[in-house]
């Protein structure tokens, strides 16, 4: 389990990175400029700290692996981060509209990229919670 940790903690901390290019990528500063000030800010920090907290995340499975796996404050938070990505792959599936991705060759891709990505992250996580309760 210490290598998928790892390999999870690489991925989130890609992932991460990856938000550096949403704002370029989906045009904001264009399609933002219709709402106000405040929300278009609220969008922007949350966004900053969606990439942070997932930035941290990476570093902790990358400098933690052991002690996530053999320690039980460790286990806890694997049990909550696979919840918390339990319920992202939730939104993934009842929260996005199919509007966004069907029939749509790129978007369909990524949609498809990212769900075996929160079920990876979730599998990795709750299995770490469960090999552990099994000892």
């Amino acid at each position: 389990m210490i290598l998928h940790l790892k390999i999870t903690g690489t991925l989130f901390i890609l992932l991460a990175l990856m938000h550096i290019a949403l704002p370029r990528y989906f045009s904001w500063s264009k399609e933002l400029s219709a709402i106000s000030l405040i929300s278009r800010q609220i969008l922007y920090v949350h966004t900053f700290f969606i990439a942070f907290i997932v930035l941290l995340m990476g570093l902790l499975c990358l400098c933690c692996a052991e002690d996530l796996i053999n320690t039980t404050l460790g286990n806890r938070i694997c049990l909550g981060l696979g919840l918390f990505w339990l319920t992202r792959l939730y939104f993934q599936f009842f929260v996005y509209s199919p509007q966004v991705w069907r029939g749509k060759g790129f978007e369909t891709s990524v949609h498809v990229i990212f769900s075996a990505l929160w079920i990876y992250f979730t599998a990795v996580f709750l299995l770490v919670y469960y090999n552990n309760m099994m000892q």
